[in-house]
């Protein structure tokens, strides 16, 4: 199908478009239309994407369905995607109708809750889908105004300082990588990601105190770009806004942020970092994998401390991103494998967990883990969902959590076994933080009286989690469904990885 990217990207953006223009009233009926047309418009864009995943041919690890014209100023509007990207298209679209479905309770300004949720899957599609880098950049940076205006409109009480953080924070290491883009654009003579794959970015060695070092611009490009994406998924120490917005957001602002959003600093490393700047990757990967395996212990022990539910949870997403760029710059087919694997996963996981608070939080408007205890005996169904996503969300055998994590551990180990010892012990601190979670909210007696009249989970909201079961049970006892499809394109981004740092030993020799 022709333009198939491009409409499965933009139809969202229509559907706001609709909504914005032709929508008019705020009653009671002009609201529930508005919810109707963006879960119609997200499941009908999940639908279309079955065409890409069933079209989609894993053994060919160049661009498929690239579609490329002319654009504005001399710039080219250029789509497609590989064994890397195609998944996360997939993630989004199989998200998003859960996530409109998810906020049927809001009950303000609804029709622009709505506009906000549909502006915002089209530029996260697109960064999946660019391939150009100007492109990228718009949809890159676009995605921040939505998830602003979602926070600060709809979410808590402290929201302005939330969304205000959140906004700074992502913008201001974005704009190092805007002048990286530059900087990219004046030595390649191109802003085309496949032709920018292949071309090799200068580097030099010089000597400081008897120690040779390698620097000139890929390094300097590769430090540009970590500061855009280490805040984007984010890492340690740069992730102290993730908590704050996590808590302040609603839960349909949650699950994007934790299932989707974090995802697009992993896969700008997969997508530039690695591939484009190959010898500074190799030469700053220590300082990545320990700085991950600092934040896998550090933000595990600050979950532990936590009394609301939100932020625990938000701490145990900067955990498992740990394991996504220790993964990903072990640069072996076992941690890039991993490192995929382990945000798909995370995506269907984080996504449930915020949704299980957001059950609860709708009935009792709180998310102080003390105000719980005994649901068990009043919400068997939630309990039971609830268990499932703590045991998938500590690594447990049989669910999608455990091979992502232990991909990402046998990568590593390759590399750096202290690293890997360290890493390790997250997952003993996830059992415990989630665990405690879990037994303090729902297990025990029913002693609290605002308790006593709570009412288990509706149709809507089964519903609602069906999907996200299925897909962790089954990427847990069948990954090649993920594997298989992204592993020639790991394997191929491996190779190339090798042969650029064995051409640069070479050039290097013969200086």
């Amino acid at each position: 199908m022709d333009n198939l990217l491009s409409i499965i990207t933009f139809l969202p953006l229509v559907a706001a478009a609709i909504l914005a223009f032709f929508l008019r009233g705020d009653d009671a009926s002009a609201q529930n239309n508005a919810k109707w047309l963006a879960l119609i418009a997200t499941s009908a864009t999940f639908l279309i994407s079955l065409f890409m995943i069933f079209g989609f041919d894993p053994g060919n690890t160049g661009f498929q369905f690239v579609e490329e014209r002319k654009w504005i100023l001399g710039l080219t509007y250029k789509m497609g995607v590989d064994g890397i990207s195609v998944l996360f298209v997939m993630l989004t679209t199989f998200l998003m109708p859960l996530v409109i479905a998810s906020c049927w309770e809001v009950k303000t300004r609804v029709k622009e809750y709505m506009i906000a949720f549909l502006v915002l899957e089209t530029l996260m599609l697109g960064v999946f889908c660019a391939l150009d880098l100007v492109l990228f950049y718009l949809f890159f940076e676009g995605g921040l105004i939505p998830m602003f205006l979602i926070i600060g409109i709809w979410g808590g009480a402290n929201r302005i300082y939330a969304s205000f953080k959140f906004f700074l924070y992502t913008f201001l290491g974005s704009v190092l990588m805007l002048v990286a883009m530059i900087g990219m654009y004046v030595d390649a003579g191109t802003t085309d990601i496949p032709t920018l794959l292949s071309h090799q970015f200068s580097f030099a060695t010089f000597s400081v105190l008897g120690v040779e070092i390698t620097g000139g611009l890929q390094t300097l490009l590769w430090i540009a770009f970590f500061a855009s994406f280490a805040v984007k998924m984010p890492m340690w120490p740069v992730h102290t806004w993730l908590p704050d917005a996590h808590v302040q957001a609603p839960t349909g602002g949650s699950v994007v942020l934790a299932a989707i959003l974090l995802k697009m600093g992993g896969y700008g490393f997969l997508r530039f970092s690695l591939p484009m700047f190959p010898v500074a990757s190799d030469l700053l990967a220590p300082f990545v994998l320990w700085l991950s395996a600092i934040a896998i212990v550090y933000t595990s022990l600050v979950a532990l401390a936590q009394s609301d539910m939100k932020k625990l949870i938000a701490y145990s997403s900067v955990a498992h991103m740990g394991f996504v760029t220790m993964g990903i710059f072990a640069a072996n087919q076992q941690g890039l494998d991993g490192a995929i694997f382990q945000m798909i996963s995370h995506g269907f996981i984080s996504g449930a967990l915020f949704l299980c608070v957001g059950v609860i939080y709708d009935r009792m408007h709180t998310r102080e883990i003390d105000a719980y205890g005994g649901l068990v005996n009043r919400m068997p169904a939630y309990a039971l969902i609830f268990m499932l996503f703590t045991m998938a969300n500590v690594g447990l055998p049989g669910t999608s959590g455990f091979v992502g994590e232990f991909l990402t551990l046998m990568g590593a180990f390759q590399v750096n076994t202290w690293v890997a010892a360290v890493a390790a012990t997250g997952v003993i601190l996830s059992a415990a933080y989630a665990l405690w979670l879990y037994r303090r909210v729902v297990m025990g007696d029913l002693i609290k009286e605002s308790l006593k009249s709570i009412t288990d989970m509706s149709r809507r909201e089964r519903a609602i989690f069906a999907p996200l079961v299925v897909m962790t049970i089954l990427l847990g006892v069948y990954p090649a469904l993920v594997t298989d499809i992204i592993g020639p394109s790991v394997e191929a981004l491996v190779t190339a990885h090798e042969t650029a740092l064995l051409d640069a030993e070479t050039r290097m020799a013969g200086n």
